[in-house]
């Protein structure tokens, strides 16, 4: 007979979980690491497994009442709106290091100071990106490679998502404050709160209002999680207790965070620079069918990449909290066990994909030339899948430390110097076209995944000082 029932061990798991989704106040620098890891693992895959519906929700309906033109416009949209995402991930990087070393050195009240001063500057970068996307939609998308007649049909749906820059923005802002605190149940909140509300409306706006129905029904959903993050900021019941004087203008810390959130902003926009020329490469080589299929797939990617970056948070929380409190070993330690669990879910999801590319993607995409060069796509890119996993913890560990400059370094090499010049060489010189840019993506990644490990193991990341 064994000495644990096994009713006794689903009754501890129900209680883990339920522990990990309530906001309690945990101090992660005094519990075992495995425990930590999954009391915040649990709730930021969650949080990104939401994040990533968003993008899901949105394609799934374009498809099935709209067409071809209409999906090119949301990918187009979605692939330059990542310079948005960049600036807004870079900000909140900054955030949830400065939150969690303030949180490790038990300075609440420091903390909240800085989780304010990031949410205005975060305000004003909005502000500027919201300008240019409302008054150049049009030209935009024919940057990006659209036709004519699609840029026309489509400026309004464009012009919309980037009026809702400030939404979005604070939503990932106010989300990397929770996480710096490791109150990863609010910011898990705030996105199923934002989602239910989009996933709702989706289908009811696209058909009273075609494509532009969807950026409204996005928008109205973010703007409601924005709403309530800043109802629970503000109400004081939390880790963080934010109060008036907390948003006055602190120029040195908003320096100091400006300092991390700069190399921390290029990171992203580096990367999301070779998404948007390989985006454009897709639809130069391949047509609107290639594009459709590419972005569908590249959704059904990000649906399961995203919850695997919500557990490498887990990493970057844990690393700031432990560095606050003089634990480097521990930080270094908790970097390396949840590379472990991201290893195993990745490995799962890639034979995933590569045994069920066709039915997955043929529920969202009718066209069967675009549902060819979306199976094509999800299958190639994903066999990196296991590499990307360990990378963003890495990439995570080191954001966490406050050392943003060397992720983006390497992402300066492995995306602009190797993966754009080899989607280009493959794509269009050896004339393999969209299936060239498919294979640049796991190769480059991989590359970035082995500069990652050998500078984490120099441990320079651990003497960073924030």
């Amino acid at each position: 007979m064994p000495s644990f029932p096994v009713t006794k061990r689903i009754s501890a798991i129900r209680a883990f979980i339920k522990l990990s989704l309530a906001d309690t106040a945990i101090d992660f620098t005094a519990i075992s690491i495995r425990k930590a890891i999954m009391l915040l693992a649990i709730p930021m895959m969650l949080e990104l497994g939401m994040e990533s519906v968003f993008a899901l929700v949105d394609i799934y309906f374009v498809n099935l009442f709209l067409d071809n033109s209409a999906v090119t416009v949301v990918g187009l949209t979605e692939s330059v709106i990542t310079l948005v995402y960049s600036v807004a991930i870079g900000l909140s990087m900054a955030a949830t290091a400065t939150v969690a070393r303030r949180i490790g050195e038990k300075k609440p009240e420091a903390a909240a100071h800085a989780g304010a001063q990031a949410i205005l500057v975060t305000i004003i970068a909005s502000v500027f990106f919201a300008a240019l996307g409302v008054w150049g939609a049009n030209n935009l998308l024919q940057l990006m490679g659209a036709s004519t007649a699609t840029a026309m049909a489509g400026k309004g749906y464009t012009a919309i998502v980037f009026g809702s820059a400030p939404v979005i923005m604070l939503l990932f802002m106010i989300n990397g404050i929770f996480r710096g605190a490791g109150n990863a149940a609010l910011a898990m909140k705030s996105l199923w709160l934002a989602n239910l509300i989009n996933i709702v409306l989706d289908p009811l706006f696209i058909w009273q209002f075609g494509l532009e129905g969807a950026a409204w029904a996005t928008a109205i959903g973010r703007g409601c999680g924005v709403a309530y993050q800043c109802y629970h900021l503000l109400k004081g019941s939390g880790i963080i207790k934010m109060k008036t004087s907390s948003f006055t203008w602190d120029g040195s810390i908003i320096a100091q965070l400006v300092k991390i959130a700069t190399p921390g902003t290029l990171q992203f926009i580096i990367a999301s620079g070779s998404w948007i020329f390989l985006a454009r490469l897709v639809v130069q080589t391949g047509g609107e069918a290639a594009a459709a299929g590419y972005q569908t797939a590249i959704r059904l990617l990000l649906f399961f990449i995203l919850p695997a970056w919500g557990m490498s948070n887990a990493a970057a929380t844990l690393v700031g909290q432990h560095l606050g409190a003089a634990q480097p070993a521990l930080a270094e330690e908790s970097v390396i066990k949840t590379a472990k669990y991201n290893t195993w879910f990745m490995g799962f999801v890639t034979i995933f994909f590569l045994l069920l590319s066709p039915f997955l993607l043929g529920l969202f995409i009718p066209d069967a030339a675009a549902l060819t060069y979306g199976v094509q796509a999800l299958r190639v890119v994903s066999i990196g899948y296991i590499c990307y996993g360990i990378g963003m913890v890495l990439a995570n560990a080191f954001n966490g430390a406050g050392d943003t400059r060397t992720p983006t370094y390497i992402n300066l090499f492995g995306f602009w110097a190797l993966q754009i010049p080899m989607a280009y060489l493959l794509a269009i010189t050896m004339n393999m076209g969209p299936m060239g840019v498919f294979i640049a993506i796991p190769v480059s990644e991989s590359v970035n995944t082995l500069l990652y490990y050998y500078f984490f193991k120099k441990g320079k990341w651990k003497m960073v000082q924030v």
